[in-house]
C-alpha cells in the first residue's frame, strides 16, 4: 500500500506491505466557522465570566486602586505545538482586540512565548508564528528564559517540594491569559490547560521536582491519564499560585484545522477539552512486530520525538521492532540541548536499567532535560536498542555515537538524505533489514503504520478501519 508522506508533497510517498494495520485517529469534526466560534468562545466561557468582562473588571480596579493602565500578558506556546496564532483560525489576535476595545494600551500588552526549558524562538520563527497583524500593532512578543534568574519570581513551593520560580513580567501583569493547544502528552497526560505556566513560564530549577526520576517513573505520568498523575498535579498547583485569570485552548485534527475551543477557568476548560480529545485520540488496534510511525509537527529535533516512540508502546510487542521517520527542523540543534544529549549518550553507554538506577540514586545530580531521556527507557525496555530505527534527513551521522538504535541513513543505498525518494527508501529497507533479522518474510510480521504519529495513543484491542 501507499501512504502519504507526513513531511510534505515534496517526499515521495511511503510504501509498506498491504498486510500493514493502519492506526489513526478517529476524524473529529472540524468547527465550521472558526472565526465567529472563536469570538463567542471569548464572550461564553465555561466557569467563568467573558474575557471582555474580566478585563474589564481588571482595567476599572486598577484606575480606581493605582491610578493606572492595567497592563496585561497573553502566554502563547512556543513553535513546538501546532497552535494557530495567524490565519483565519488564529486565537490570538481576536484576544488582543478584546483588549485593546477594553482600553488597553499597545504598550500595556505583552505576547509572552511560554519555552519552558526550551531554547528562544528566533525572530523570523516569531514572524512565521504570530499574526503579521498583532506584529504590526507594535505589540512586543518575549521568550520567556528559565535560566535567567533576573527575569524570575519565586513564589513559595509546592506541597511536594517544587520551587516555584515564574517569570516575572507574567507575576507582575495585571490581567493573565494563557493559550494553547490541548492534545495528548506522555507524562503529563494532556497539553494545553495549566502546562502553559508550568513548564512554560517556571525557572530550570523549577524541573527539580517536577520533572524529578520519581514523577517521571510514576505508573500514572502517562498519556491521556489526568487521575493521580504527579506531573498534572503539580502542574495545577504551580499555575493556581501564579494564577491563570482567562484560558483559551484549542483542539486540533490531523490537518490542524479547530475541532474545539475551550475557554474560561483553567481548569474547568482543560478537562472539557480533555474529554473531547479522548474520544477521538485513543484507538484500539492489535498488538505487532513492527510499528512505523513519525515525529510528526512536534518532532523538530530528536528531543521531542521521543514521543511517537512512547506512544507507539501500547501496540509493540516484547523485542518488537520501532522504526521512526521525523522532520528534525530544529534551527538550534536538531537533537536537542546538551543537557539532553548528554544523559541520552549515558543512557546509551549503560543501558535502561542501569541509567535508571543512577539517577535515582542520592548521589546524582539532577541534569535538566534528564526526564525526557528517561521516557526513551520506557522504550528500551519493551525492545533492544538496535531494535529502534531512527532516519531524519537532517541528522548528520556525526550525531549518531551519543544516539542509541540505528541511523536509518545507513539504508538509503543510491539515495541522498533529503531526496525525494529518501523517507521511502529508508522504510522500505528497514523492513527488510527487519524481515532478514528476523528470519521471517516480510508477509509473517505484523505491522503498524501509526498516520497520526505522536497525536494518537494506539491500544491493544480490536481495530477499527482508517482511510488513508
Amino acid at each position: 500500500m501507499e501512504i502519504t508522506n507526513p513531511f510534505g508533497n515534496k517526499y515521495a510517498d511511503i510504501k509498506l506491505p498491504d498486510h500493514t494495520q493502519v492506526v489513526g485517529m478517529k476524524v473529529p469534526v472540524r468547527v465550521p466557522d472558526p472565526s465567529e466560534a472563536i469570538r463567542y468562545a471569548l464572550d461564553h466561557p465555561i466557569d467563568s465570566e467573558s474575557l471582555r468582562t474580566i478585563a474589564r473588571d481588571r482595567m476599572q480596579a486598577c484606575k480606581r486602586e493605582n491610578s493606572r493602565q492595567a497592563t496585561a500578558v497573553v502566554v502563547v506556546s512556543d513553535n513546538t505545538r501546532p497552535v494557530p496564532y495567524t490565519g483565519e483560525e488564529g486565537i490570538l489576535l481576536p484576544v488582543v482586540t478584546v483588549l485593546l476595545e477594553e482600553g488597553y494600551a499597545v504598550s500595556d500588552i505583552l505576547v509572552l512565548i511560554a519555552t519552558g526549558t526550551h531554547r528562544a524562538m528566533t525572530r523570523i520563527e516569531i514572524e512565521k508564528m504570530i499574526d503579521r497583524r498583532v506584529l504590526d500593532m507594535g505589540i512586543a512578543v518575549v521568550n520567556h528564559d528559565c535560566t535567567d534568574d533576573s527575569m524570575l519570581t519565586y513564589l513559595g513551593n509546592t506541597r511536594k517540594g517544587t520551587e516555584i520560580q515564574i517569570n516575572s513580567r507574567y507575576v507582575e501583569a495585571d490581567l493573565k491569559i494563557a493559550t494553547g493547544l490541548v492534545e495528548s502528552h506522555f507524562m503529563a497526560g494532556a497539553s494545553g490547560g495549566r502546562k502553559a505556566i508550568c513548564p512554560g513560564l517556571i525557572g530550570e530549577k523549577s524541573t527539580f521536582v517536577f520533572h524529578g526520576a520519581p514523577f517521571m517513573a510514576h505508573e500514572n505520568s502517562r498519556d491521556l491519564n489526568l487521575e493521580g498523575n504527579l506531573v498534572h498535579e503539580e502542574a495545577v498547583e504551580v499555575a493556581g499560585i501564579a494564577g491563570i485569570d482567562f484560558l483559551v485552548n484549542v483542539t486540533l485534527d490531523h490537518s490542524f484545522h479547530i475541532t474545539g475551543i475551550f475557554t474560561g477557568n483553567f481548569i474547568s476548560a482543560h478537562l472539557a477539552a480533555v474529554a473531547h480529545i479522548n474520544a477521538s485520540v485513543k484507538v484500539e488496534s492489535p498488538a505487532v512486530d513492527v510499528v512505523v510511525t513519525h515525529a510528526g509537527f512536534v518532532g523538530i529535533n530528536h528531543y521531542q520525538s521521543a514521543k511517537c516512540a512512547v506512544g507507539s508502546l501500547g501496540i509493540l510487542r516484547e523485542n518488537g521492532y520501532l522504526v521512526i521517520i521525523a522532520d528534525t527542523t530544529d534551527q538550534g540543534n536538531v537533537v536537542g540541548g546538551i543537557n539532553y544529549r548528554t544523559t541520552l549518550a549515558l543512557l546509551k553507554l549503560v543501558g535502561p536499567e542501569n541509567f535508571l538506577r543512577t539517577i535515582k540514586s542520592d548521589d546524582w545530580t539532577f541534569i535538566p532535560e534528564q526526564w525526557q531521556v528517561q521516557m526513551w527507557t520506557k522504550v528500551f525496555q519493551r525492545i533492544p536498542m538496535d531494535h529502534l530505527i531512527f532516519y531524519s534527513p537532517q541528522m548528520d551521522a556525526i550525531w549518531w555515537p551519543g544516539l542509541p538504535g540505528i541511523d536509518g541513513s545507513r539504508f538509503l543505498g543510491s539515495d541522498t538524505n533529503g531526496s525525494e525518494a529518501s523517507y521511502r527508501t529508508v522504510v522500505e529497507q528497514a523492513l527488510a533489514h527487519i524481515a532478514n533479522k528476523s528470519n521471517k518474510k516480510l508477509d509473517e510480521l505484523d505491522i503498524a503504520w501509526i498516520a497520526d504519529g505522536p497525536y494518537v495513543i494506539p491500544v491493544a484491542g480490536t481495530p477499527e478501519v482508517v482511510e488513508e
